[in-house]
């Protein structure tokens, strides 16, 4: 039997490694994640109010969605009804932090291999590199990822890391200097989003043997809509099947009738699967690949567009992992639409944006869709407000028995002759 490791894998959030048995019949392929990250103890013990502070520092780059997710499932659990402006402003600092991880994830991480191409030298197969192939694409990533920063900075009140939301809505309004700054920009990085499909289109395109041959498995699917829309903040749960005939809807506080949690030796993370197809068959996959699978319109004109030229391009659903490179400039082309939306929207700028709310004994679960895909935070409080139970499933980790699937096809695909 041939062993081949690769470790450490790189261009990820954490840490993590490859083993892949090569034997007759069936390759074994197992992916390895063993960080130990221990958030869901870290918050037990701690007033309610402090969660959402504390949590941004489990991701870097989707800071924000864990900031938002922890607060709304404290909302959950106190009962709190936030004004609209704090919605309104909580959805636009998650927008933010969309166009910033899609520009960051495509530009930075991805784009190298198919601009340089997986055979380039890795000293010069990186942004570095792609900055100096293609010096106006990078200018273009950096902007976009610059705008969706500044987003977080007004909102949230810093860049990375934002602390603005508390339970019964936001502690800071956005001003109206802050909104027009914004507004004078907005046009542009809708062009820039626009013009990252048309780049992404191209360079799959002249990959379309591999992209076709390569992570190309059956799995169900999990995304957020909103009647049938396209969400990124607030909706209802919905898993699409396998051949894209079957949909079930069902709402955040019911997660845990749906989602299953199996368990594998070979790794610290948790293996979520659908609960009704069962394990192995119920592995799912998040993101923007799937998002754009179980919706059933983007809610935004050029982003619908561009997702219906997608799904003819792929077929429905669409199977092909690095489709998910697509699925997410489009994802970013509606993002942007939605903050010019918001940003003409005059409530954004009311004063009115907080409650009135009492710690109290409760549960609440938050979610929403961060730039790797659903993200669940669940929290249980005493009737002093302080935490007694948490749980969080990352995207992540709702990708990985997937992430292992695609991994194992693509070894078979490659050893097959």
């Amino acid at each position: 039997m041939d062993k081949i490791v690769i470790e450490p894998l790189s261009r990820l959030e954490g840490h993590g490694k490859v083993t892949i048995n090569i034997a007759e019949g069936e390759p074994d392929v197992k992916l390895h994640i063993v960080a130990l990250r221990g958030f869901e103890q870290f918050v037990i013990g701690r007033p309610a109010e402090e969660v959402p502070r504390i949590v941004t520092r489990i991701c870097g780059i989707c800071q924000t969605p864990h900031h938002l997710a922890a607060v709304k499932a404290i909302d959950m659990a106190w009962d709190a009804k936030i004004p609209e402006t704090a919605k309104l402003l909580r959805e636009l600092m998650q927008l933010g932090n969309m166009i910033h991880s899609h520009a960051l994830h495509f530009y930075f991480l991805a784009a190298p291999d198919f601009v340089l191409g997986v055979d380039a030298d890795p000293t010069i197969r990186n942004v570095v590199g792609l900055i100096d192939k293609e010096p106006e694409l990078a200018k273009q990533a950096i902007a976009l990822r610059r705008f969706g920063q500044k987003i977080v900075n007004y909102v949230g009140g810093k860049p990375i890391h934002p602390i603005t939301g508390i339970p019964g809505g936001q502690s800071k309004k956005l001003s109206e200097e802050e909104r027009d700054e914004l507004l004078k920009e907005i046009d542009t990085i809708i062009e820039y989003s626009k013009n990252a499909v048309e780049v992404v289109k191209s360079l799959l395109e002249k990959n379309k043997d591999m992209v076709n041959k390569l992570g190309v498995v059956d799995t169900w699917y999990l995304g957020l809509v909103n009647n049938g829309e396209h969400e990124f903040y607030d909706g209802t749960l919905r898993f699409l099947s396998t051949d894209g005939k079957e949909k079930i809807e069902f709402e955040a506080k019911d997660y845990l009738d749906y989602i299953g949690e199996y368990i594998v030796s070979h790794s610290y993370v948790k293996y979520p699967y659908y609960k009704k197809a069962g394990y192995p068959d119920g592995i799912y996959r998040v993101g923007p690949l799937a998002m754009l699978n179980v919706c059933d319109t983007m809610g935004s004109d050029l982003a619908e567009e561009y997702r219906k030229e997608y799904l003819d391009t792929y077929g429905f659903p669409v199977k092909q992992s690095l489709a998910y490179h697509h699925a997410r400039m489009i994802e970013m082309v509606a993002a942007a639409e939605k903050v010019k939306k918001l940003l003409e929207n005059d409530k954004i700028v009311s004063d009115d944006i907080k409650e009135d709310v009492e710690p109290k004994a409760g549960w609440g679960v938050g979610i929403v869709e961060a730039p790797r895909g659903i993200l669940i935070h669940n929290y249980e409080t005493d009737e002093n407000g302080i935490v007694v139970k948490g749980n969080m499933i990352v995207a992540s980790t709702h990708n990985t028995p997937a992430m292992e699937l695609a991994i194992k096809q693509a070894v078979k695909e490659i050893f097959k002759d």
